[in-house]
């Protein structure tokens, strides 16, 4: 397998895990007759830390992007290559396809193993927002601009901190250089504090690749799949992300 095709997997496998555990930890506070029912807020921003933690530390190869958002945003920034030291490739318009593709296909992977483990508590749950809300966010209050810009504001906290420890000033990287145990501090500080007007999404693989999986996979009185607000999280990271890739290049020689 050349160089490409191991980042290929690597950015699958990671995002696959970073979504089964991240949705599952969302399956586990939302669906009745869980052992975690009810267990707040709190519990959910941990869960998905740990979960990009877990992502991270097995996509080491690829440098861990695990989002679209990342891999654009260090796009912007100027990376010539992706990938690890061992496995290097070069930034063209190839290896962008294939990490975003990647990254969607292990999403949506991870989201169809959520539904297998908690199948029953699926069948059990009688609202349908609540199971969608395992595989995809949603707004508090529904604004579709506000909601873009808090996307933006949560993405660009993400991907600036991200280039900031990752040699950015040069364009390398990846969540893997910032390191696993960082990021997922980072993803549980982005959850608390900026998380309660939209569920924070800021990876537009973890919101449409589970969203899909929730629209084709046979679950028990699901109801819609709110196609009318998909686009924020996938349009807001992906601003969120570019903006960061950019203004990092002006503002981190001078803060770092």
């Amino acid at each position: 397998m050349d160089n490409l095709g191991i980042d290929f997997v690597s950015e699958l496998v990671g995002t696959a895990l970073l979504v089964l555990l991240g949705c599952g930890v969302v399956a586990n506070v939302a669906l009745v007759r869980t052992k975690g029912f009810n267990g707040g807020t709190l519990m959910v921003n941990i869960g998905w830390g740990l979960a990009v933690f877990a992502g991270v530390i097995v996509s080491y190869a690829s440098g861990a992007h695990l989002n679209p958002a990342v891999t654009l945003g260090l796009l912007a920034n100027g990376a010539k290559t992706f990938g690890s030291a061992a496995t290097p490739v070069d930034v063209n318009a190839l290896s962008v396809i294939a990490y975003i593709g990647a990254q969607l296909i292990g999403a949506i992977i991870g989201a169809v193993f959520v539904w297998l483990a908690y199948k029953q508590h699926f069948d059990e749950e009688p609202d349908a927002a609540n199971k969608l809300g395992v595989f995809s966010t949603g707004p508090a209050i529904r604004s579709y601009g506000w909601n873009l810009v808090t996307e933006i504001i949560g993405t660009f906290v993400l991907v600036f901190v991200v280039i900031g420890f990752g040699g950015g000033r040069q364009g390398e990287g990846g969540l893997a250089a910032l390191g696993a145990l960082p990021v997922a501090l980072l993803v549980i500080a982005i959850g608390a504090s900026l998380g309660g007007p939209t569920g924070y999404a800021i990876n537009p693989a973890r919101d449409l690749g589970p969203r899909l999986a929730h629209a084709f996979l046979p679950i028990k009185g699901k109801g819609s799949s709110d196609w009318s607000y998909s686009w924020v999280p996938v349009v807001g990271p992906i601003i969120g992300g570019v903006l960061a890739g950019l203004l990092a290049i002006p503002l981190l020689p001078i803060l770092t």
